[in-house]
């Protein structure tokens, strides 16, 4: 009986290291791709294309801090803005990424909010996505990423 214990102990151990190491692999991938959306973020922007660049800007951070989540051992829910989910668990995280938490999750919250006209305009008014949004939009969205961005790759990198 206390070898089985012992055995299944050894297993639990296992999966939970397996699941962790599944966490950071997945963490990884997703900043992979945000990577990905911000190096098209930032060819829209040259070229114009400014609502583009508010919905690659969402994306890519949508994906940072779902991965900063699940580097931490969070699976995030199938959401397109997790900022109050940062704020209920911020203790998982360092203390320098936990002063920061607020200012993710309101971009978070800002960019997701852009989410849908960027791609579809405003139905109710009839304004396209080009009408909605300029280089000045695109230009904020691109300076919330690129926050973002650092932040996580110094947690995924150092933590």
């Amino acid at each position: 009986m206390v070898l089985e214990e012992e055995g299944l102990q050894i297993r639990r151990s296992n999966q939970l290291r397996v699941r962790l190491t599944n966490n950071n692999d997945i963490a990884k991938s997703y900043v992979t791709q945000a990577e990905e959306r911000i190096k098209h973020s930032k060819e829209a922007l040259s070229e114009g294309s400014y609502p583009y660049v508010v919905r690659q800007c969402q994306e890519a951070v949508e994906l940072l801090l779902k991965a900063s989540l699940r580097y931490v051992g969070i699976e995030p829910p199938k959401l397109h803005d997790v900022g109050y989910l940062l704020k209920k668990e911020k203790d998982r995280f360092p203390q320098w990424f936990q002063e920061r938490i607020d200012e993710l999750a309101y971009y978070s919250k800002v960019l997701r909010r852009e989410r849908e006209p960027a791609m579809y305009g405003d139905e109710e008014t009839g304004a396209t996505p080009e009408e909605l949004y300029s280089k000045f939009d695109a230009e904020n969205a691109s300076k919330m990423c690129a926050i973002v961005y650092e932040l996580v790759k110094k947690l995924i990198k150092t933590d």
